[in-house]
């Protein structure tokens, strides 16, 4: 009889090495949900603001492909069986959003005062990406 506090925990779904390709498999709905705000915000386009309609889905876009890379990472560091430390995770996370936040008033300044959707269109993101982690999340509480 084996102890189960000290059994190791296996995901049968888990995959043999990180790919981009399972990333955006793994995040397709919320790829599909911010493919669908770009689109509703190139609508304030039709209001000859096509700059300004540009810079939302812009927004988006990058708070996408952020998000889908922190994922990338996150899957490698899960598949390569690594232990990183908090420093490590501090490091990573600060340069990625340091990044970030450089291109994102970078192409604000650019294109102001339209600019200014690409920091909405961010928000927009974040948003969505809140609600997509948030719902199985309950779901998952209501069943227990």
């Amino acid at each position: 009889m084996t102890d189960e506090t000290t059994a190791p925990v296996t995901s049968p779904s888990l995959p043999e090495r990180a790919t981009v390709g399972r990333v955006v498999r793994d995040q397709r709905k919320t790829v599909w949900v911010a493919a669908v705000m770009m689109v509703l915000g190139l609508f304030v386009g039709q209001y000859d603001e096509w700059t300004l309609a540009l810079c939302i889905a812009g927004g988006v876009l990058l708070g996408l492909l952020n998000h889908l890379v922190t994922e990338y990472w996150l899957l490698r560091i899960i598949t390569g069986g690594a232990q990183p430390t908090r420093g490590q995770l501090t490091r990573t996370t600060i340069v990625r959003l340091a990044v970030l936040s450089v291109v994102a008033i970078g192409i604000a300044v650019a294109f102001w005062p339209a600019g200014i959707g690409l920091l909405l269109g961010l928000a927009i993101f974040r948003l969505i990406s809140l609600v997509m982690t948030a719902l199985p999340l309950l779901k998952e509480l209501k069943n227990t």
